[in-house]
């Protein structure tokens, strides 16, 4: 399969309409591991209808389409795309329950070479239904394994943030109970990649592995509950890349720098020594 540039960058995809429900939003909370305590009023406010918030990292679940580049037209080799990077930005706080709809569109698509894959940028305007009000815009890069050499631009628009030298400010650790992943998916990624072992055995793993969205997600945490005393309208940007694979059982630990209204920040799982998310940043109000 080979992409054909022109027909990519341009392909049109269907505005996508959601209704987000308060169960759709304390569902997702539930599947990033929110509400393990029973006690913490913190975390209930996330999971229990009354007084119920939003996360913001639920925005980059909303109104996305899903499947569009397996259609054979776009010349991708869907079987062998992974994803690269995620980002959003909150034009407001995300409500609990609405009416929405995605536009979404390609930014671009680079090509990093024969052998070498190809970036695929996509955007996505998140908008209130009835008065058409952007709410968010997110922002994700999918890795094309199979598909570099078409002839595509070869330089990303996107340059990836740089951590500071110094020893982080802030830590933050959170598990992943083993049956995370099952719950998460029912936010609407049903990648048989995170719940079927045979499946997982042939993308090469060795059990099923957590969504990226999700540890993105796990990382928003860490930064509400450092840097935002838990208030969602004060983490209004955020964006990271994927760089390794979280397995169910996992313990995930955030390290954070903060920099005036600006947040850096990376995932490790320690006890495999292993950096999950990267380059990550963050906009923090207050």
């Amino acid at each position: 399969m080979t992409i054909v540039y022109e027909t990519l960058k341009n392909w049109q995809i269907p505005d996508l309409p959601f209704e987000l429900s308060k169960k759709d939003t304390i569902l997702y909370a539930l599947g990033l591991g929110v509400g393990a305590d029973p006690m913490d009023l913190d975390q209930l406010r996330f999971v229990y209808e009354q007084g119920l918030q939003a996360l913001p990292t639920m925005s980059v679940v909303l109104c996305q389409p899903m499947g569009w580049a397996g259609d054979p037209r776009t010349g991708v080799d869907r079987t062998k795309v992974v994803h690269g990077e995620q980002g959003f930005r909150l034009h407001r706080p995300l409500p609990v329950e609405a009416s929405l709809r995605g536009e979404t569109r390609v930014v671009d698509v680079i090509d990093k070479g024969e052998g070498k894959g190809a970036l695929i940028l996509t955007e996505t305007r998140i908008l209130d239904a009835g008065t058409g009000e952007c709410i968010a815009t997110t922002e994700s890069t999918s890795f094309a394994r199979a598909n570099g050499g078409f002839g595509g631009p070869s330089v990303s628009p996107k340059v990836p943030r740089t951590l500071p030298s110094r020893a982080a400010d802030l830590s933050d650790e959170w598990p992943v109970i083993p049956q995370l992943a099952l719950i998460y998916r029912l936010s609407g990624d049903y990648n048989p990649l995170h719940a079927d072992p045979a499946f997982a055995a042939k993308a090469g793993f060795n059990q099923p592995i957590l969504h990226g969205r999700a540890t993105f997600g796990i990382a928003g945490i860490a930064l509400l509950r450092q840097l935002c005393g838990w208030d969602a309208s004060r983490l209004v940007a955020m964006e990271a890349r994927f760089s390794a694979p979280v397995y169910p059982g996992d313990t995930i630990r955030t390290e954070i720098w903060r920099e005036g209204r600006e947040a850096f920040f990376r995932c490790t799982v320690p006890s495999r020594n292993a950096v999950v998310l990267n380059n990550g940043w963050a906009e923090v109000t207050g």
